[in-house]
């Protein structure tokens, strides 16, 4: 869970042509108000159930097709990206102070990545974010506070996901195409939602649970060398193929990060786009 802008306040000032949107004047904290969009057809929303993390049976509509819950059955729709033709690293959370560490990483063999970032890290690190992007790194949208969408209203979903691109847009001048959402949690609800943005879900095929690395209270820590032979088992397995799940906002994770690129990819991997022969922004803004 990202930290509260309330505690770390917003380096990215509230943008004039925002407020005139909004009528606020300010960033919101991990609760985004809803802001009516006239794109937005809540008639197009499909009528899925909303659940909790884990509660995939408690609701037998979440068992069907209509629904293809990634989160609860893995899941996936036409449309989604969740695997690539060369194993290729994504990175959640972000930005953070670790980020730039990690991508001057990839400088070294001009590789790109693509970067899936939170809202309110964004406001709170608008540098990183912008030398991120100018360094020529995909930058995705993960929410705006990282809440389990599924568990939300309609209106709290959207609230989620325009704010995030808000802050994309005040930032660097672009609307995302590209998206994952936090914790996996998608269902063909949220779906119907995304599309009305013009986005596209990106989910992954290898996940290296490397936030497992944080947990000091467990017998069962994992380690950053059970991360590398997962992995290779998993390169072999699915012959160089796939997407792999990272963070970039700590330290320890953004490390791990550098090791699979240093001892097992390098420069052999794509960005989502290129993953599926696709753009890397809707739209781009001219920058003053």
């Amino acid at each position: 869970m990202p930290a509260s802008p309330m505690q770390f306040p917003p380096k990215l000032p509230f943008p004039k042509w925002l407020h005139d949107f909004t009528g606020l004047n300010t960033w919101p904290d991990l609760e985004p108000p809803y802001i009516p969009l006239d794109f937005i057809d809540f008639n197009k929303i499909l009528n899925i159930p909303i659940h909790q993390q884990g509660q995939c049976y408690e609701f037998p509509d979440l068992r069907s097709p209509k629904s293809c819950s990634f989160d609860c059955f893995n899941c996936v729709e036409v449309d989604d990206v969740y695997t690539c033709s060369k194993l290729s690293q994504t990175f959640d959370d972000g930005p953070s102070p670790h980020t730039l560490k990690l991508l001057n990483e990839f400088d070294k063999t001009n590789t790109k990545t693509t970067l899936f970032t939170l809202g309110v890290n964004i406001i709170r690190f608008p540098e990183v974010y912008q030398e991120s992007y100018r360094r020529g790194h995909v930058m995705g949208s993960h929410t705006w506070s990282h809440k389990f969408l599924p568990g939300l209203t309609n209106e709290k979903i959207i609230a989620q996901i325009e704010w995030s691109i808000w802050a994309m847009n005040a930032t660097s001048g672009h609307l995302p195409k590209w998206f994952r959402p936090p914790y996996g949690g998608i269902d063909n609800r949220i779906r119907s939602i995304l599309r009305q943005f013009g986005m596209q879900a990106v989910l992954w095929d290898f996940d290296t649970f490397d936030w497992k690395m944080l947990d000091t209270s467990s017998q069962n820590t994992r380690k950053e060398a059970d991360i590398l032979v997962d992995l290779k088992k998993f390169q072999k397995l699915k012959f160089n193929k796939g997407l792999i799940l990272e963070h970039d906002a700590i330290q320890k994770t953004a490390d791990v990060g550098i090791e699979i690129y240093n001892k097992i990819l390098k420069s052999d991997q794509l960005t989502v786009p290129l993953c599926v022969g696709g753009i890397d922004y809707i739209k781009k803004f001219p920058q003053s």
